[in-house]
Formats: structure tokens, C-alpha cells, sequence
């Protein structure tokens, strides 16, 4: 199975404003944020990750290019121009970075990474969010309710749209205001193949439209798994700062591995 990110977006506002960056490639502990989720990820059993990019999608490229080289140590004898990589460290990632404009949609993103994605389910996550989500669980209540899409929803945090869920953990076209639970979307979905005439019909839309979400629950193709963990996007400096706090000490809860750099390559 493959994992989708989505790293097209504005640029960051949380890094410096006069050299703007990619936002999944703003820093935590000294690693872009889009490493974290890709590695927590990969601990988790992914190793294969289509990005999605847009903004100053060639600086996420050469991030992949020459990962190793940011991973290891390296010696550079400047009069001959070679280079010396010692105790090379890498990932066992096969990592696809497709250019899918600047000002794309979510559904159009999508509909350009179809030729990557293959015949199988597929995970979309946002590349600005890191969460302590079980993919497995995910996967198997994806599979077991055969929908188009199973999102993970969660408390709200910060600006978060809160959507109409039903008593019955249900998403629904429309419920009263009294019955809705305080849910969000937890920046993470799990999609089939069947979803992609959904993103043709509504390709110039996000995802979590009114319109999309409306359509998805009248067909009822859509089912909800019920985070209660932790889950956090980082959009502004102050969420940077509770999130780099949590690293430092020792507390961040997407962080499933063992050293920062171990070497290892697990899948």
C-alpha cells in the first residue's frame, strides 16, 4: 500500500519569511515535518510514498535526492571536487515527488498521481500534520467496510471545520446542530480506486467540500474511524513551538522510533 502526501500547498509561515519553504518542509527537531510522518509511517509497515507537491516542488526533490548526504557524515576534498560519505544512512523508501501544481485542488492532486497510485487502497495524508494514528486499524476497518473512503476524524484542534456526525457515528448530508459530535478531520484518509469519479466530479473542490462530503454520505461511501489519540497540524508558530517542546522532551507521540538517525533500514 501506498501513502499519499500532500505537500503542494502556500508556502510555510512558521520558518523564515524571507526564504519561504514548502510547508511539510518546515522543521521539527531539526527534520522537516515531512520526514516525521513519513517516518512513523514507515515504522508502521509503508515504505512507498507519492508526494504531492506544487510550491517550490523541486526544493522537496532535492531534499530526496540527496537525503543520504543530509543523513551521513561526508568528507569533500575540495581541490579534486570528491566526495567521501562515511557511515552512509538511508531508508528503505521508494519515494515518487510529482509535480501537481500550485494552486490545484486536493481532488486534482489526486486525479494527477492516479497513474502511481495502482490497483490497490491507498493512504492521502496531509503533509503539514503529524499524529499517532494506527494505520493498521485504519486499513483493516477501510477494508471491512468496503467504502470509498474511511476518514479519521478527532477532537478539533485550532481552526478545524467541525462536520456533521450523527449519534450513530455516522456522517451524514445533514444533521441538526444539537446532534452533532465535535469532530474534525484528523488530516488522514484511507481512499479505494472507487473514488476517483467522486474527485473527476468535484475535481475543482476539496475533498472536505460541503458538496463532496454531501454526495460521498448520500451514497454512503464514506465511513468514519474514531481517533481519540493525539493529532496535531502545524500552521502557525505557536503550534511549532508546542511541537518541537513535545520532541525535545522526549513526549512526542508520532515519534514510534528509536534513535533520530538509527541507520536501519525497517519497513
Amino acid at each position: 500500500m501506498k501513502a499519499v502526501i500532500m505537500a503542494g500547498g502556500l508556502p510555510s509561515i512558521v520558518e523564515d519569511r524571507y526564504n519561504p519553504i514548502p510547508k511539510p518542509m518546515a522543521e521539527i527537531g531539526g527534520e522537516p515535518i515531512l520526514y516525521h510522518i513519513m517516518k512513523n509511517y514507515s515504522c508502521q509497515g509503508l515504505d512507498e510514498f507519492i508526494i504531492c507537491a506544487g510550491y517550490k516542488g523541486d526544493y522537496i526533490k532535492n531534499y530526496f535526492m540527496n537525503y543520504y548526504l543530509y543523513q551521513s557524515d561526508i568528507t569533500v576534498d575540495l581541490s579534486s571536487n570528491e566526495v567521501k560519505v562515511h557511515k552512509k544512512e538511508t531508508e528503505a523508501w521508494k519515494v515518487t515527488v510529482a509535480d501537481t501544481g500550485k494552486e490545484s485542488s486536493i481532488a486534482q492532486r489526486l486525479l494527477r498521481i492516479k497513474e502511481f497510485v495502482g490497483q490497490e487502497d491507498f493512504l492521502v495524508t496531509y503533509g503539514d500534520c503529524v499524529s499517532d494514528i494506527d494505520i493498521n486499524k485504519l486499513t483493516e476497518q477501510h477494508r471491512q467496510g468496503n467504502k470509498a473512503v474511511t476518514m479519521a476524524v478527532a477532537t478539533p484542534t485550532g481552526r478545524r471545520r467541525v462536520l456533521p456526525i450523527t449519534e450513530k457515528g455516522e456522517l451524514s448530508e445533514r444533521v441538526p446542530e444539537s446532534h452533532q459530535f465535535v469532530r474534525t478531520d484528523a488530516c488522514t484518509m484511507m481512499f479505494s480506486r472507487e473514488i476517483f469519479p467522486y474527485l473527476e466530479e468535484f475535481c475543482q473542490d476539496d475533498v472536505m467540500s460541503d458538496e463532496f462530503m454531501k454526495r460521498l454520505a448520500h451514497d454512503n461511501q464514506i465511513s468514519l474511524y474514531f481517533h481519540e489519540g493525539f493529532w496535531s497540524p502545524m500552521e502557525t508558530a505557536r503550534d511549532k513551538n508546542y511541537l518541537e517542546q513535545l520532541y525535545e522532551t522526549g513526549k512526542a507521540p508520532w515519534k514510534n522510533w528509536e534513535t533520530e538517525r538509527s541507520g536501519d533500514n525497517h519497513v
